[in-house]
């Protein structure tokens, strides 16, 4: 094996091993949100726990995090939470860096 390909398998598996964490990161982000979500709507316990579980579903709608959001925006809309798409946004950033701390440090 030469040592452009030793190179190119530890920067394929690099990637692979990005993406897999970016995948965890973004699904402990939307059980985070889920929960808070859940929490705005007047959920509790095993209520909030499966609007969680419907949450983190919702991003294998399409690519990206807008399934996501407009699931939030929706359920917030119906419940008649009042939280701008801002506001709702926001958290969504800040559960991805709470996320991303915790997966970074599990390994």
């Amino acid at each position: 094996m030469t040592t452009f390909d030793k190179r190119k398998d530890a920067f394929e598996n690099k990637f692979a091993h990005d993406a897999e964490l970016r995948f965890k990161a973004e699904a402990r982000r939307n059980k985070l949100l889920g929960i808070w979500a859940a929490g705005e709507m007047g959920k509790a316990g095993p209520e909030a726990d499966a609007y969680a579980r419907e949450v983190v579903a919702a991003d294998f709608v399409e690519a990206g995090e807008e399934d996501v959001f407009r699931k939030i925006r929706g359920d917030f809309d119906a419940a008649k939470v009042n939280h701008t798409d801002a506001q709702i946004r926001s958290k969504m950033s800040e559960f991805m860096a709470t996320a991303m701390e915790q997966i970074a440090g599990e390994g």
